[in-house]
Parts: structure tokens; sequence; C-alpha cells
């Protein structure tokens, strides 16, 4: 949907099922990030990638 939001330090945001969703680091500190996953399926095979600078697509 476009939307941008900017994080501070110890705070966290839910990105739903199925949400296309992209992450940066706008700042000069290094970023930690941990990520929960929730339900009966944890594994990382069904990401689907639509746009990776990394080229991991």
């Amino acid at each position: 949907n476009g939307e941008v939001k900017l994080l501070g330090e110890n705070e966290s945001i839910y990105i739903p099922l199925g949400a296309t969703h992209c992450l940066e680091n706008p700042g000069k500190i290094p970023l930690d990030l941990i990520e929960v996953r929730s339900g009966s399926y944890l594994e990382e095979d069904d990401v689907v990638r639509f746009e990776d600078r990394y080229g991991r697509v």
C-alpha cells in the first residue's frame, strides 16, 4: 500500500501474512533485527521475493 513506517530503538511492527514488505536501515547505527514467526509452519521456503537488491530473487 506504499505505507512507510519509521521505527525507533526497542520498537516493533507486525507484518500480516501475505503482506509485501521491505526493510532498510536509514541510520548510521547498525540494525539488530529479531524476526518472530508464529503458526504451525515456520520454515523459510514459503518466502516469495518480488524484488531483491542482493540477487536472491
